[in-house]
């Protein structure tokens, strides 16, 4: 372990935080915010030089998977320190970070973002906010479109044949555990749109490689920051451990379809994947028309049931994270049917 490494709320002193920070700190309020699937966060109040910020967020890495989650956390700190600067989207300033590279053992002090607050997979999102979030998405991926310099980065690759035999192998077994874990919770027409999402795995992960940027991952309700009260106003994003190289517009379809139900969604989809098109050529991004773009929008949607289900077959289960999963690839499934995603595949 470290000298700089933290392992528990009360490894979190004045000290310890003086040196990262670079600053005098007297005393420091230490809470832990949320319960965290690949790390534990928590709020710190610290006093002592003027220039102190009131608030901070720490994170660091779960106790029982660090060594396994290693390659994760690295991929998070490098965003922050390499990647963020470069691009147009809201993300937390940092204050302080450190990592031991192989081992897991990291520490990310980040700017707290409140009075935003979080996003409720469970219950879903406003249209304003969805739209919101979906403009703040352009600025990930506009300022590195097609950027192949991304790929001089670690850990940045584009799929290939080798890449996605594993996924492609492993899917079946993994929906029928998720199905399974669900039970009662996912009713049969998702059941079987899940089913048909399948067979074609691997075309979906190889399709459209002429245009590529960094992707999220998981860019969803619970991993953003909102404007108190859901209408219009700032988003922020957090949690950039899955960042990869692949189709943009799949963070866009993952955000919509996750996030309202699909009478709502239809109604306004068509306006949020404009309002995200509209930034995008505002970023400088050329040769990629409206239509193009809600095609790739269309084509994204598989993201959901490949994510929700890999994430809950082999994460922590909880009760909470049954019902998110639940409401995440019904509403999913709904956008699939309604925008005919298998027929483009």
């Amino acid at each position: 372990m470290p000298p700089w490494a933290v392992s528990a709320r009360e490894d979190v002193t004045p000290a310890w935080l003086s040196d990262l920070l670079g600053l005098p700190v007297d005393d420091v309020a230490v809470t832990q915010v949320g319960t965290g699937q690949i790390g534990t966060c928590y709020r710190l109040r610290p006093t002592g030089a003027p220039e102190l910020p009131a608030s901070l967020l720490l994170k660091l890495p779960d106790p029982g998977s660090r060594e396994l989650l290693a390659g994760a956390y690295a991929m998070e700190l490098m965003f922050y320190d390499r990647i963020a600067p470069t691009l147009s989207c809201r993300v937390p300033e940092v204050h302080g970070a450190r990592i031991e590279p192989g081992t897991g053992w990291f520490v990310l002090l980040l700017e707290d973002l409140a009075p935003l607050v979080q996003g409720d997979q469970v219950e879903g999102a406003t249209p304003a906010q969805v739209l919101d979030a979906a403009v703040n998405l352009a600025g990930l991926h506009g300022p590195r479109w097609c950027d192949r310099s991304l790929l001089e980065l670690p850990g940045l690759t584009l799929n290939d044949e080798d890449s996605v035999a594993l996924l492609e192998e492993m899917y079946p077994s993994t929906l029928d555990l998720f199905v399974e874990g669900l039970g009662d919770l996912l009713d049969a027409e998702t059941v079987a749109t899940l089913r048909d999402c399948v067979p074609p795995t691997r075309s979906w992960l190889l399709g459209r490689p002429e245009r590529f940027g960094l992707v999220h991952g998981d860019y969803r309700l619970d991993n953003l920051m909102f404007t108190p009260g859901g209408g219009p106003g700032e988003v922020a994003a957090l949690d950039w451990q899955t960042l990869s190289l692949t189709l943009p517009a799949r963070d866009l379809a993952y955000l919509v379809a996750t996030s309202l139900e699909p009478d709502v969604r239809r109604e306004v989809e068509r306006d949020v994947v404009a309002a995200y098109h509209r930034r995008l050529v505002g970023l400088g991004v050329e040769g990629y028309d409206l239509g193009t773009c809600w095609e790739d929008y269309r084509f994204g949607q598989l993201q959901v049931p490949l994510v929700a289900t890999f994430g809950c077959a082999y994460g922590a289960r909880t009760e909470r994270g049954d019902r998110m999963f639940a409401a995440m690839v019904r509403r999913s499934a709904a956008a699939i049917r309604d925008l005919g995603t298998l027929d483009l595949v």
